[in-house]
């Protein structure tokens, strides 16, 4: 705690100050530029990876960078995070970034290792389709290798529970909406973009833009 009484003290007075124009204009309200669904992993830091300033991002982190498809959570922070950022802040990106090294799907192949933890096994129910996917597709593969399959995988479902909300399906219809699928590793800092065509998650370059995931289906292939 002390670390980070330290840091909102030297927040206020070097950064806060130095910068005071740009956060008087944020009280007048916010604009951002994308939906950030990620993890609540304390290593994943999307304003960091993205070097996003203050107001550029709409951040929803849960365990594993979840989204409970339409009606399977009907009162969840998520479902609601989502409807507010498309129908009210007018959001046109919408951004799923998983991660290497997860926690979150570390548990889901390893169902066994949440036996004290109700909630999470029941959480983790939202991201069943990741394990059956893994189970009948990546069995055969070093443990490793299916735990980064899991995290790529799990983006890619995530992103099809999305579509099943509303006012996803309804700004993706008018092509009002954009779906991005992320994975950032942590080993190298890099960030991997799925790529439809490709079928893939391929690094992104300091040139190339994120390229939004198709809307009618994908076909998956782990960079494994």
């Amino acid at each position: 705690m002390e670390k980070l009484v330290r840091g909102i003290h030297q927040f206020q007075a070097h950064i806060f100050r130095a910068r005071h124009e740009l956060f008087e204009r944020l009280t007048g309200g916010q604009n951002p530029q994308a939906l950030f669904v990620t993890c609540s992993d304390s290593r994943v830091m999307p304003d960091l990876i993205t070097q996003a300033e203050p107001g550029d991002l709409f951040v929803l982190r849960n365990a594993g960078n979840l989204v409970p498809p339409h009606g399977a959570a009907p009162d969840s922070g998520e479902a609601a995070t989502v409807e507010y950022a498309v129908k009210s802040l007018k959001i046109r990106d919408l951004i799923v970034c998983g991660h290497t090294l997860c926690g979150a799907m570390q548990a889901l192949l390893h169902p066994e290792t949440l036996a004290d933890m109700p909630r999470m096994r029941q959480w983790l129910g939202h991201a069943d389709a990741t394990r059956e996917l893994i189970d009948a597709n990546y069995r055969t593969i070093p443990e490793e290798n299916r735990w980064k399959a899991a995290v790529e995988e799990n983006v890619l479902v995530q992103i099809e529970n999305l579509r099943t909300h509303p006012c996803v399906a309804a700004g993706l219809s008018r092509g009002t909406l954009k779906l991005h699928g992320w994975v950032y590793k942590l080993e190298s800092g890099q960030v991997f973009a799925y790529d439809p065509d490709q079928g893939q998650f391929l690094p992104m370059s300091e040139t190339a833009t994120s390229i939004p995931v198709g809307v009618d289906g994908r076909v998956f292939r782990s960079t494994a």
